[in-house]
């Protein structure tokens, strides 16, 4: 058994010097290995490359998929502000109403809270400069205070559902005031 492995050695000792020497033949084979070592190198970048790829995407679709159903809430959200915002003052301080109103308040809390647990955020648009990436521009409107291309009026609220748009803002921009020209022969 000894022997076997001794006489393993040397033949593996003579098949490394073999390869080392330089036969004519060796150059070709040399070649060919190294193609074969390459080719594996790729094999396994691109493998990495595979794996990493279908784990952000797993990522993407654990993160995004209530974008959807976020979606479709919006609306509902947009209504109860609208109910909220149409009732007049003297009904909300009435005593027959007040519950409803209260009912319909606390409604609108409880889904803003909703909404940011799952990371879904209302876009800040006020005041702020038109971004096409987020604002959608509805109408340019004379604004005397404020710069051209500034956000003047919010028609829609717009969300983002972490760092994606969920929906634009539909927006009034300021545009410049046409200029007044004096008549300087009058």
């Amino acid at each position: 058994m000894i022997e076997d492995e001794n006489s393993e050695i040397e033949t593996n000792e003579q098949d490394g010097a073999a390869v080392e020497g330089t036969a004519p033949g060796d150059a070709g084979l040399r070649a060919e290995l190294e193609e074969a070592r390459n080719q594996a190198l790729y094999a396994q970048a691109e493998t990495q490359n595979v794996r990493r790829r279908l784990e952000k995407e797993k990522q993407d679709a654990v993160a995004y998929a209530t974008t959807g159903f976020a979606r479709d809430m919006l609306s509902v959200a947009d209504n109860l502000a609208r109910a909220l915002a149409a009732i007049p003052t003297d009904l909300k301080n009435d005593e027959k109403l007040k519950g409803l109103v209260t009912g319909i308040e606390m409604t609108g809390k409880e889904l803003e809270t909703i909404f940011q647990r799952q990371g879904i955020t209302r876009i800040e648009a006020m005041g702020q400069p038109l971004d096409p990436n987020r604002h959608q521009a509805i109408m340019e409107m004379e604004h005397a205070s404020a710069q051209p291309g500034t956000i003047v009026h919010e028609m829609q609220t717009g969300w983002m559902i972490r760092d994606r748009l969920l929906r634009p803002a539909m927006v009034g921009v300021a545009k410049a005031a046409p200029e007044v020209k004096v008549d300087a022969t009058a």
